[in-house]
């Protein structure tokens, strides 16, 4: 229990670090020096000691919103296995729980979006749950498709190491399931080809336009809560791939990390060498996630 303890407080603590090797890769591809891989936790930490304002036109969901957000998204947290290891929190069906924590922290977003009354916001909030569409069903059934090859229905169970040395059997269904987790993921953390993080320009914002009116301590759980999302659904993919490696605890927290790192620059890539995709087309490439979990499901039922 103390070691998952700990694995979990590394995790609070590592998350926005990947967000920092993303804007150095991309600094690299750019040809400049970069921020430091440090500057979310100096922006957090400034964000934390500075007030909030809040509008006449907004309720108590909006303040609500950031809280319920990080709350839901930690709470995920705890269902999520380290490095091949059980998670803090795991039973039979825990998957359905955790998709709903992060529909939750999704729903709470877009509420404080909406009470703002601002048409941006509002435009933002109608993509972000147009994109959910598509995006949350080939995340529900990805997952039933791993539930399918391991026999599991928890987090811990698909993941641990003693279950995952058998899917070499299953690799082309991994491949798919893999295919549709990576676009998912970049949807859901609204990175490129989806969204920009560091756009301005509001007509061609999702995520972003969402948060324009927070400020202070609830833009910090914001930023926060983007690099805990990160990380909850990069462990999907780093624990895919490293299907069936075993070795030493230590050793396997450390090799895990560096899969984090290495995705983190994967991500970094893939927005230096590719442009947005126009609004209309995000559909379409949002589709193709759920084309590929369907296939990989419909094959894992034969």
């Amino acid at each position: 229990m103390y070691l998952k303890i700990a694995q979990f407080i590394l995790i609070l603590i590592l998350s926005p670090f990947l967000f920092g090797v993303i804007n150095r890769t991309k600094a690299f591809f750019a040809g400049r020096k970069g921020s430091p891989l440090l500057q979310l936790y100096y922006d957090i930490f400034k964000l934390l000691r500075k007030g909030a304002v809040y509008s006449t036109t907004t309720s108590k969901f909006f303040i609500a919103g950031p809280i319920v957000s990080l709350s839901a998204v930690l709470t995920a947290l705890l269902l999520i296995p380290f490095a091949g290891q059980p998670a803090l929190i795991s039973f039979d069906g825990d998957i359905v729980l955790f998709i709903y924590l992060l529909g939750l922290a999704r729903f709470f977003t877009v509420l404080a979006a909406l009470d703002t009354g601002s048409s941006f916001e509002g435009m933002g909030a109608s993509r972000e749950v147009q994109f959910a569409m598509f995006v949350e069903p080939a995340l529900f059934l990805s997952l039933a498709v791993l539930t399918r090859i391991t026999g599991q229905s928890s987090l811990s169970g698909i993941f641990s190491n003693a279950r995952m040395s058998s899917w070499v059997t299953y690799d082309p269904l991994i491949i798919l399931v893999l295919g549709a987790l990576f676009i998912v993921f970049l949807a859901e953390n609204s990175r490129i080809p989806v969204d920009d993080p560091n756009t301005h320009l509001e007509l061609t914002m999702i995520h972003e336009v969402m948060v324009l009116d927070h400020g202070g301590v609830d833009f910090a759980y914001i930023m926060y809560s983007a690099g805990i999302k990160f990380w909850l659904f990069g462990t999907l993919l780093v624990g895919i791939f490293l299907k069936g490696y075993s070795c030493g605890q230590v050793t396997a927290s450390v090799v895990f990390i560096l899969g984090m790192i290495l995705l983190a620059v994967i991500v970094g890539i893939v927005e230096s060498t590719l442009a947005r995709l126009r609004l209309l087309k995000v559909p379409h490439f949002l589709i193709v996630a759920l084309a590929l979990a369907i296939v990989a499901l419909i094959i894992s039922m034969r």
